[in-house]
């Protein structure tokens, strides 16, 4: 929850300091990935097998994807255009509404179904793996991680399919 307030002002500077923009894109787009991809690899999988979330789980990932695609877009935009604006107002739109629903919905269920070992070994687990995928950028993630986020979405057939295949089959 540190990343999401973190997040949160990264929002505010970005939309009322634009001279920062050049600089916070890339840190906000990197926390944002590092984020997603630790949930992705720690969270979601326990969260789905022993909390009993898959619904949430699965609609999670793909606000994820949508996410990402809008980074990746951001990441490409004039931070002294108009687009700039609209495509940031997209992200904050996006992401706000994932992070109101997991801290209302996947997060509470979690800490209602797992014990408070489980709950600390799984945030160790989250903090590793967010380290590892820090400066990482969005639209850069592997096979195995897409696949990941294939299983997480419910993906029929993932285990099968080619890395340019995963990434289509999470964006629709």
């Amino acid at each position: 929850m540190d990343d999401h307030r973190e997040v949160e002002r990264l929002f505010d500077e970005l939309k009322n300091q634009p001279h920062k923009r050049p600089l916070l894109t890339p840190v906000l787009c990197s926390l944002l990935v590092a984020h997603s991809r630790a949930e992705e690899a720690e969270v979601y999988p326990v969260a789905k097998s022993d909390a009993d979330e898959t619904d949430e789980v699965e609609h999670s990932q793909q606000e994820h994807a949508e996410a990402e695609q809008l980074l990746v877009e951001l990441a490409k935009t004039d931070t002294e255009s108009a687009e700039y604006e609209k495509v940031l107002g997209k992200v904050i739109d996006s992401v706000t509404h994932h992070v109101k629903e997991e801290e209302s919905k996947l997060l509470p269920g979690m800490r209602s179904r797992l014990d408070a070992p489980r709950r600390a070994q799984l945030g160790e687990a989250f903090v590793t793996s967010r380290a590892k995928h820090l400066g990482d950028m969005p639209g850069h993630a592997t096979r195995e991680e897409l696949l990941q986020q294939a299983r997480n979405a419910g993906i029929s057939g993932a285990s099968s399919m080619n890395r340019d295949q995963l990434a289509k089959a999470l964006q629709s």
